[in-house]
């Protein structure tokens, strides 16, 4: 699966399917119908995109939606939710974090209690396992924790070493010179208090 095949299956599963639950389980129906290589490929490639949008501007734009403060995990799953954005949307908050501020999910948040935002809270960490089921579905072996697959995807990726932190230089959202400057649309619509 190139990274092209990647994303035509994330769009379609945007048209299938409405909310993250439905999403998933039209996800893994999709991939349990391919072959076993193609699911790890889905995963490598989701495993790339998502090291794309690990940057530390990115983070800024987490803190700033979840009013000051992201945790590292916190932000893998909203890496992981960006990538169920869509390609476009995806693209255009890695090159401009603040374009978040435009995205109709983004939107729907501005205003209302984060305790509220249930099925709409901007992370998705069960898409980073959705290929790790579908592939213990097609596996004639019993893979409870995984080990095949993810042997399979280290196998898959090779050598490619990659940086152990974010991309870019580190900044505090509770800079207000700084976070006007790079977020300005996010820092009006999700004000810290």
């Amino acid at each position: 699966m190139d990274i092209d095949s990647f994303w035509e299956l994330i769009e379609e599963c945007r048209r299938q399917a409405q909310g993250p639950d439905e999403r998933l389980a039209w996800l893994r129906g999709a991939l349990s119908q391919r072959s076993m290589a193609e699911v790890v490929q889905f995963q490598v490639r989701l495993d790339e995109v998502t090291h794309e949008a690990f940057t530390w501007d990115l983070w800024a734009a987490a803190d700033q939606i979840f009013g000051g403060w992201c945790s590292d995990d916190g932000f893998c799953y909203f890496g992981l939710w960006l990538v169920g954005l869509g390609r476009d949307a995806f693209t255009q908050a890695v090159t401009d974090p603040d374009a978040l501020a435009a995205t109709p999910e983004v939107q729907a948040l501005v205003g209302r209690p984060r305790d509220v935002w249930n099925d709409d809270w901007p992370g998705w960490e069960s898409l980073d396992y959705v290929a790790m089921e579908a592939y213990g579905n097609l596996a004639s072996v019993d893979d409870e924790c995984g080990e095949s697959f993810y042997e399979a995807v280290d196998a898959e990726k090779g050598d490619g070493g990659g940086t152990s932190g974010p991309l870019g230089e580190q900044w505090d959202v509770r800079r207000e010179d700084e976070a006007a400057r790079k977020l300005p649309r996010l820092r009006v619509k999700f004000p810290l208090r």
